[in-house]
């Protein structure tokens, strides 16, 4: 294995982030698009190149469909989800021209992890990794692997891994409110699941102000929950590069990444679905959304998208 000479390192490590920054996934008004702004990814991408070995990637989502079916076609992947594995696949490709040993992808599925927060069964959540795992060897998507709740804590049930992994992992919700109050970024991130919670909700006979009480104290939950996911992603693989599928400022631990080009910077693909534009290019639009401006598609007898 060849050492790389440090000026092969910062110059290879500065034209892989530009490849990772047209994707990058922000807040409004957050225009930065010098490498140098992202240190953290910089030095992560650093110690792979600076022994010549292919880049690991780690990106929690893809966890379930939302339960919603005015937000999408079904409980299992479909054109969202394939569009992005084949984005996430072609991204590690493109790295490859420009730093041979290439790249892989870990998709760290965190379904399981908060899937009693979201009202989502593990039964659900298992049939969509599932279907996701087919799709991925079905699209030969070579560079990308997974990773779950499953794959930890040996046979133990997902009631007891979740107990065990918030036990070690998870911060007090007394932390989190405090974040919250005073970052700017935990503010938007604990909005966006409140709002995804109201939405997903199915079935409510209360009030509107119960359901949004109950849910912001979901909401704390699912964070409790996903920052533990995160911290044993980062204790199972310390050297990756860590993604998110959520906006991150620069100089974040993570970097943002959009999977598909959308307006809406919390969209995603398991809480929507695509709609082929006339000129063929995907936007992805709550189910309700999609259905009345398109004709409904299929894909291997399922539901997959809408076509305008």
């Amino acid at each position: 294995m060849l050492t790389a000479t440090p000026s092969t390192v910062e110059r290879t490590t500065a034209d892989i982030l530009r490849l990772l920054l047209p994707h990058r996934r922000h807040v409004r008004g957050d225009t930065v698009s010098e490498p140098e702004a992202f240190r953290p990814q910089l030095t992560q991408l650093a110690a792979f190149v600076r022994t010549g070995e292919p880049i690991l990637f780690t990106l929690p989502g893809f966890p379930c469909k939302s339960p919603n079916p005015d937000k999408v076609l079904g409980p299992l992947p479909d054109e969202g989800e394939r569009l992005s594995l084949r984005f996430l696949d072609e991204l590690c490709a493109t790295i490859e021209a420009v730093y041979p040993p290439g790249a892989r992808m870990l998709i760290c599925s965190d379904g399981h992890i908060f899937g009693d927060h979201i009202g989502v069964a593990d039964g659900t959540i298992d049939a969509y990794g599932t279907a996701l795992c087919a799709m991925i060897h079905d699209e030969r998507r070579a560079c990308l692997e997974t990773f779950d709740l499953g794959d930890v804590l040996g046979e133990t049930g997902y009631d007891e891994k979740r107990r065990r992994v918030h036990e070690e992992f998870a911060p007090t919700v007394d932390d989190l409110r405090a974040q919250v109050h005073h970052d700017e970024n935990m503010t938007r991130l604990y909005r966006g699941i409140t709002r995804f919670l109201v939405e997903d909700t199915v079935g409510h006979t209360g009030t509107k102000s119960a359901l949004q009480r109950e849910c912001r104290r979901r909401a704390y939950g699912v964070i409790q929950r996903s920052n533990a996911w995160s911290s044993l992603i980062a204790a199972r693989f310390p050297r990756s590069v860590r993604l998110s599928i959520h906006p991150q400022p620069p100089g974040a631990a993570k970097f943002g990444i959009r999977l598909l080009d959308v307006d809406d910077q919390w969209t995603t693909p398991w809480h929507s679905c695509v709609l082929l534009r006339a000129d063929g290019t995907p936007t992805l639009l709550p189910h309700h959304r999609a259905r009345a401006l398109g004709t409904l598609a299929y894909r291997d007898g399922r539901p997959s998208h809408y076509v305008a």
